[in-house]
């Protein structure tokens, strides 16, 4: 086991002795070990890289039509709170020569979300990630989360959504570009 892991345990102890509780009653004998492999399983991105993810699936491709994923699921943790948030990721670019493995975008939302976030910060990193990684005509960025410090804390309103959008390029210089890609994300089946 990592050592931060045995660290991890030690903390979850003292937090549920702070709070109240016995860490050696029954139900919580274990809850130390389960708590770090959870944590270590919630902060896997920040031991990802973009190029391990890629893992060259970039390929030249005569193509310049918009292509969308919508609907990537995301699950993520909030820094201030360490609560979760989640929802749905809508990702889109412009070719400009290149194009990538189209599950190589859900595992770049991915990697962002298994870390401490802020929902602004995650779609800028996506839209900025893929704009490096295939300097497109442009990229747009569109998630929907549903945050669980503004659900059961706080203002207590369970049916709020926050979203947020990142967009560069054609998504954002070109009102048309910009409303076929609405007009995409809000298709349903």
């Amino acid at each position: 086991m990592p050592d931060s892991n045995v660290k991890i345990e030690s903390l979850i102890s003292e937090l549920l002795t702070q709070i109240g509780e016995d860490p050696n009653r029954e139900g919580l004998l274990k809850t130390p070990q389960r708590v770090a492999k959870s944590w270590d399983f919630l902060s896997k991105g920040y031991k990802q890289n973009i190029d391990e993810i890629i893992n060259d699936a970039i390929f030249y491709e005569d193509y310049d039509e918009m292509v969308t994923i919508r609907d990537i699921d995301f699950f993520s943790l909030c820094e201030h709170h360490l609560l979760p948030f989640f929802g749905k990721a809508h990702v889109a670019y412009i070719p400009n020569g290149k194009v990538v493995g189209l599950s190589k975008i859900p595992r770049i939302v991915e990697m962002f979300g298994r870390r401490l976030q802020l929902q602004e910060r995650m779609t800028q990193n996506i839209a900025e990630t893929l704009n490096s990684v295939l300097e497109p005509k442009g990229v747009a960025v569109v998630l929907e989360g549903q945050h669980m410090c503004m659900q059961m804390r706080g203002v207590e309103k369970q049916n709020s959504f926050a979203t947020t959008s990142f967009m560069t390029g054609l998504f954002r210089e070109d009102a048309r570009t910009r409303k076929e890609l609405l007009d995409i994300i809000s298709m349903r089946k």
